[in-house]
């Protein structure tokens, strides 16, 4: 039977209702593009999504990202859970610990903040945790409102795509659009469709996150525990996270998680003999560290995990999903507008590739120092005594945080490539604040005449704002992205030239009249 052709042309046509796809879909929305959103699964909610395994820790680039667009306030999990750190016992006294690196905990107190000084003390928190499932919701409902026609229960099929746009096919219906972009997660059928390369290394382990009933809860230690044949965690009583270095082979075999298998395996991990009574949930994952060699083949792209995968260790694939989404969303849009420069939309992948690199081997190196052997303990001990140093403790902050995030955008200013400081103006209001149109601004501390003037030509794509900030960081001038990173700034009289080269490689010709 040939699929029903639907008339409407969309602009672009997402495959993936996860965080990524919605964020995605509410970028696009915001800079006026039609979007469709297709996902395979009937129902958005899953059981495990409400587990304690489906709080998500959402990096200091996510929670700029979400504030930028005035979603953070909606989310209710991170005003319960305040504090992304928490506590640890450490020479005998309580420890602050603002995340850890395979297990090992780096101290809050260690941290030299005054190496990130465009970290100002307004900056929305460096760390948040939410709910897998309100994050969801709140961007569903946001993309909702955006116009974005979301269709559930609808898995691709297939596609083809032309030197004008693209063909998808799903659920026995045919859609049409200029652009497709795959945010289906690891075993994106975009991206295999597409013919995309998958390049990496194959899994070390087979992780299981479980909730389970133990008839003797009290055997167990709470928190992590690496062992001889493994490493088990319990957050909770009754809720389990294992490793099994087993070379991922249970994952792959595909076989059914029964109580007697957790039961088992936990036996051996933890050393005890521990009696797991019921088995609610459970779900496994593997370490298997794999990424596109490009995220763009003609009209078609990739972002989260369809583009890159490794194992969950640290919480960094949701953040970097969410920053492909970003990255991505105001370059399509305006490609598909019709006024992107040359190469900014294969700039998406230059600047995201490499961070996806860096992650995937951030995951690689976790596992290595993990697995049950004599070399990885030696390994072990000496991370963690550079994480109780004070370079050592910022180094890790930097990188699991996200703080350090910076793209290689050329320019001799160092917030150049940096996502923008959260300036707090004299007015009240807030840099983020200035950000939820999805605009690219001009900030311009001076208030000069020249700048508005400027600005002025590339109207609806550059917003002129003036005003005096509490703390300006010796800056006078900026051109901020739309996706809240700096493309050029200056600490003197602002050079013309410079500035117009730079807007020039980001937005554009200047619509002169």
């Amino acid at each position: 039977m040939r699929p029903t052709q639907n008339q409407a042309v969309y602009d672009v046509i997402i495959s993936g209702a996860g965080p990524v796809g919605l964020f995605l879909a509410c970028e696009l929305a915001l800079a006026r593009c039609s979007v469709l959103l297709l996902e395979a699964a009937e129902y958005p909610h899953s059981p495990i999504k409400q587990l304690p395994f489906g709080l998500r820790g959402l990096n200091a680039p996510s929670v700029e990202a979400l504030h930028r667009r005035g979603l953070l306030h909606e989310l209710e999990v991170p005003k319960r859970l305040k504090a992304p750190h928490f506590t640890v016992a450490a020479a005998g006294k309580p420890v602050q610990a603002g995340g850890h690196f395979a297990g090992i905990q780096f101290p809050v107190d260690k941290i030299d903040a005054s190496q990130w000084p465009h970290r100002l003390p307004g900056s929305p928190e460096t760390q948040l945790f939410s709910e897998l499932e309100e994050l969801e919701t709140v961007l569903a409902r946001r993309a909702g409102a955006l116009g974005v026609a979301i269709r559930r229960g609808l898995a691709l099929a297939g596609f083809q795509q032309t030197a004008e746009g693209v063909t998808v096919q799903a659920g026995g219906h045919s859609w049409r659009g200029k652009w497709l972009v795959g945010c289906d997660g690891s075993r994106s059928a975009v991206r295999k469709a597409g013919g995309f390369d998958f390049a990496g290394t194959e899994p070390e382990f087979t992780g299981y996150s479980a909730q389970v009933d133990l008839a003797d809860p009290e055997k167990l230690k709470p928190g992590r525990h690496m062992t001889p044949t493994g490493m088990y965690m319990q957050a909770q009583p009754g809720y389990l996270i294992l490793q099994d270095f087993d070379g991922g082979a249970f994952r792959e075999a595909g076989q059914p998680v029964t109580r007697e298998h957790v039961q088992a395996l936990l036996r051996r991990i933890s050393g005890t003999d521990v009696t797991v009574t019921a088995l609610h949930h459970a779900t496994t994952w593997t370490d298997r560290a794999r990424q596109a060699t490009a995220y763009r083949r003609g009209r078609v792209l990739l972002a989260g995990d369809a583009a890159h995968i490794h194992s969950p260790l640290g919480g960094q694939g949701l953040n970097l999903g969410l920053g492909d989404a970003l990255n991505l969303g105001w370059k399509l849009a305006a490609t598909v507008h019709g006024h992107a420069p040359a190469g900014l939309l294969d700039s998406y992948h230059t600047e995201r590739h490499p961070l996806g690199a860096q992650v995937l081997d951030w995951s690689r190196a976790q596992v290595a120092i993990m697995e049950p052997s004599p070399k990885a303990r030696a390994l072990h001990a000496i991370i963690r005594d550079l994480m109780n140093t004070r370079d050592g403790a910022t180094y890790f902050a930097g990188r699991v945080w996200g703080v350090s995030t910076h793209y290689d955008l050329g320019g001799t200013h160092p917030l150049v490539g940096r996502s923008v400081p959260n300036f707090e103006f004299e007015d009240g209001t807030t840099m983020g604040e200035h950000l939820r149109a999805g605009h690219g601004v001009l900030l311009d501390f001076d208030g000069r005449a020249s700048l508005k003037t400027w600005a002025g030509e590339y109207s609806g794509q550059i917003k002129h704002l003036s005003g005096r900030a509490n703390d300006q960081l010796g800056l006078r001038a900026a051109l901020i992205r739309p996706d809240g990173f700096v493309a050029w700034a200056t600490d003197g009289e602002p050079d013309a030239n410079e500035l117009q080269e730079a807007a020039a490689r980001w937005f554009g010709p200047a619509a002169r009249p």
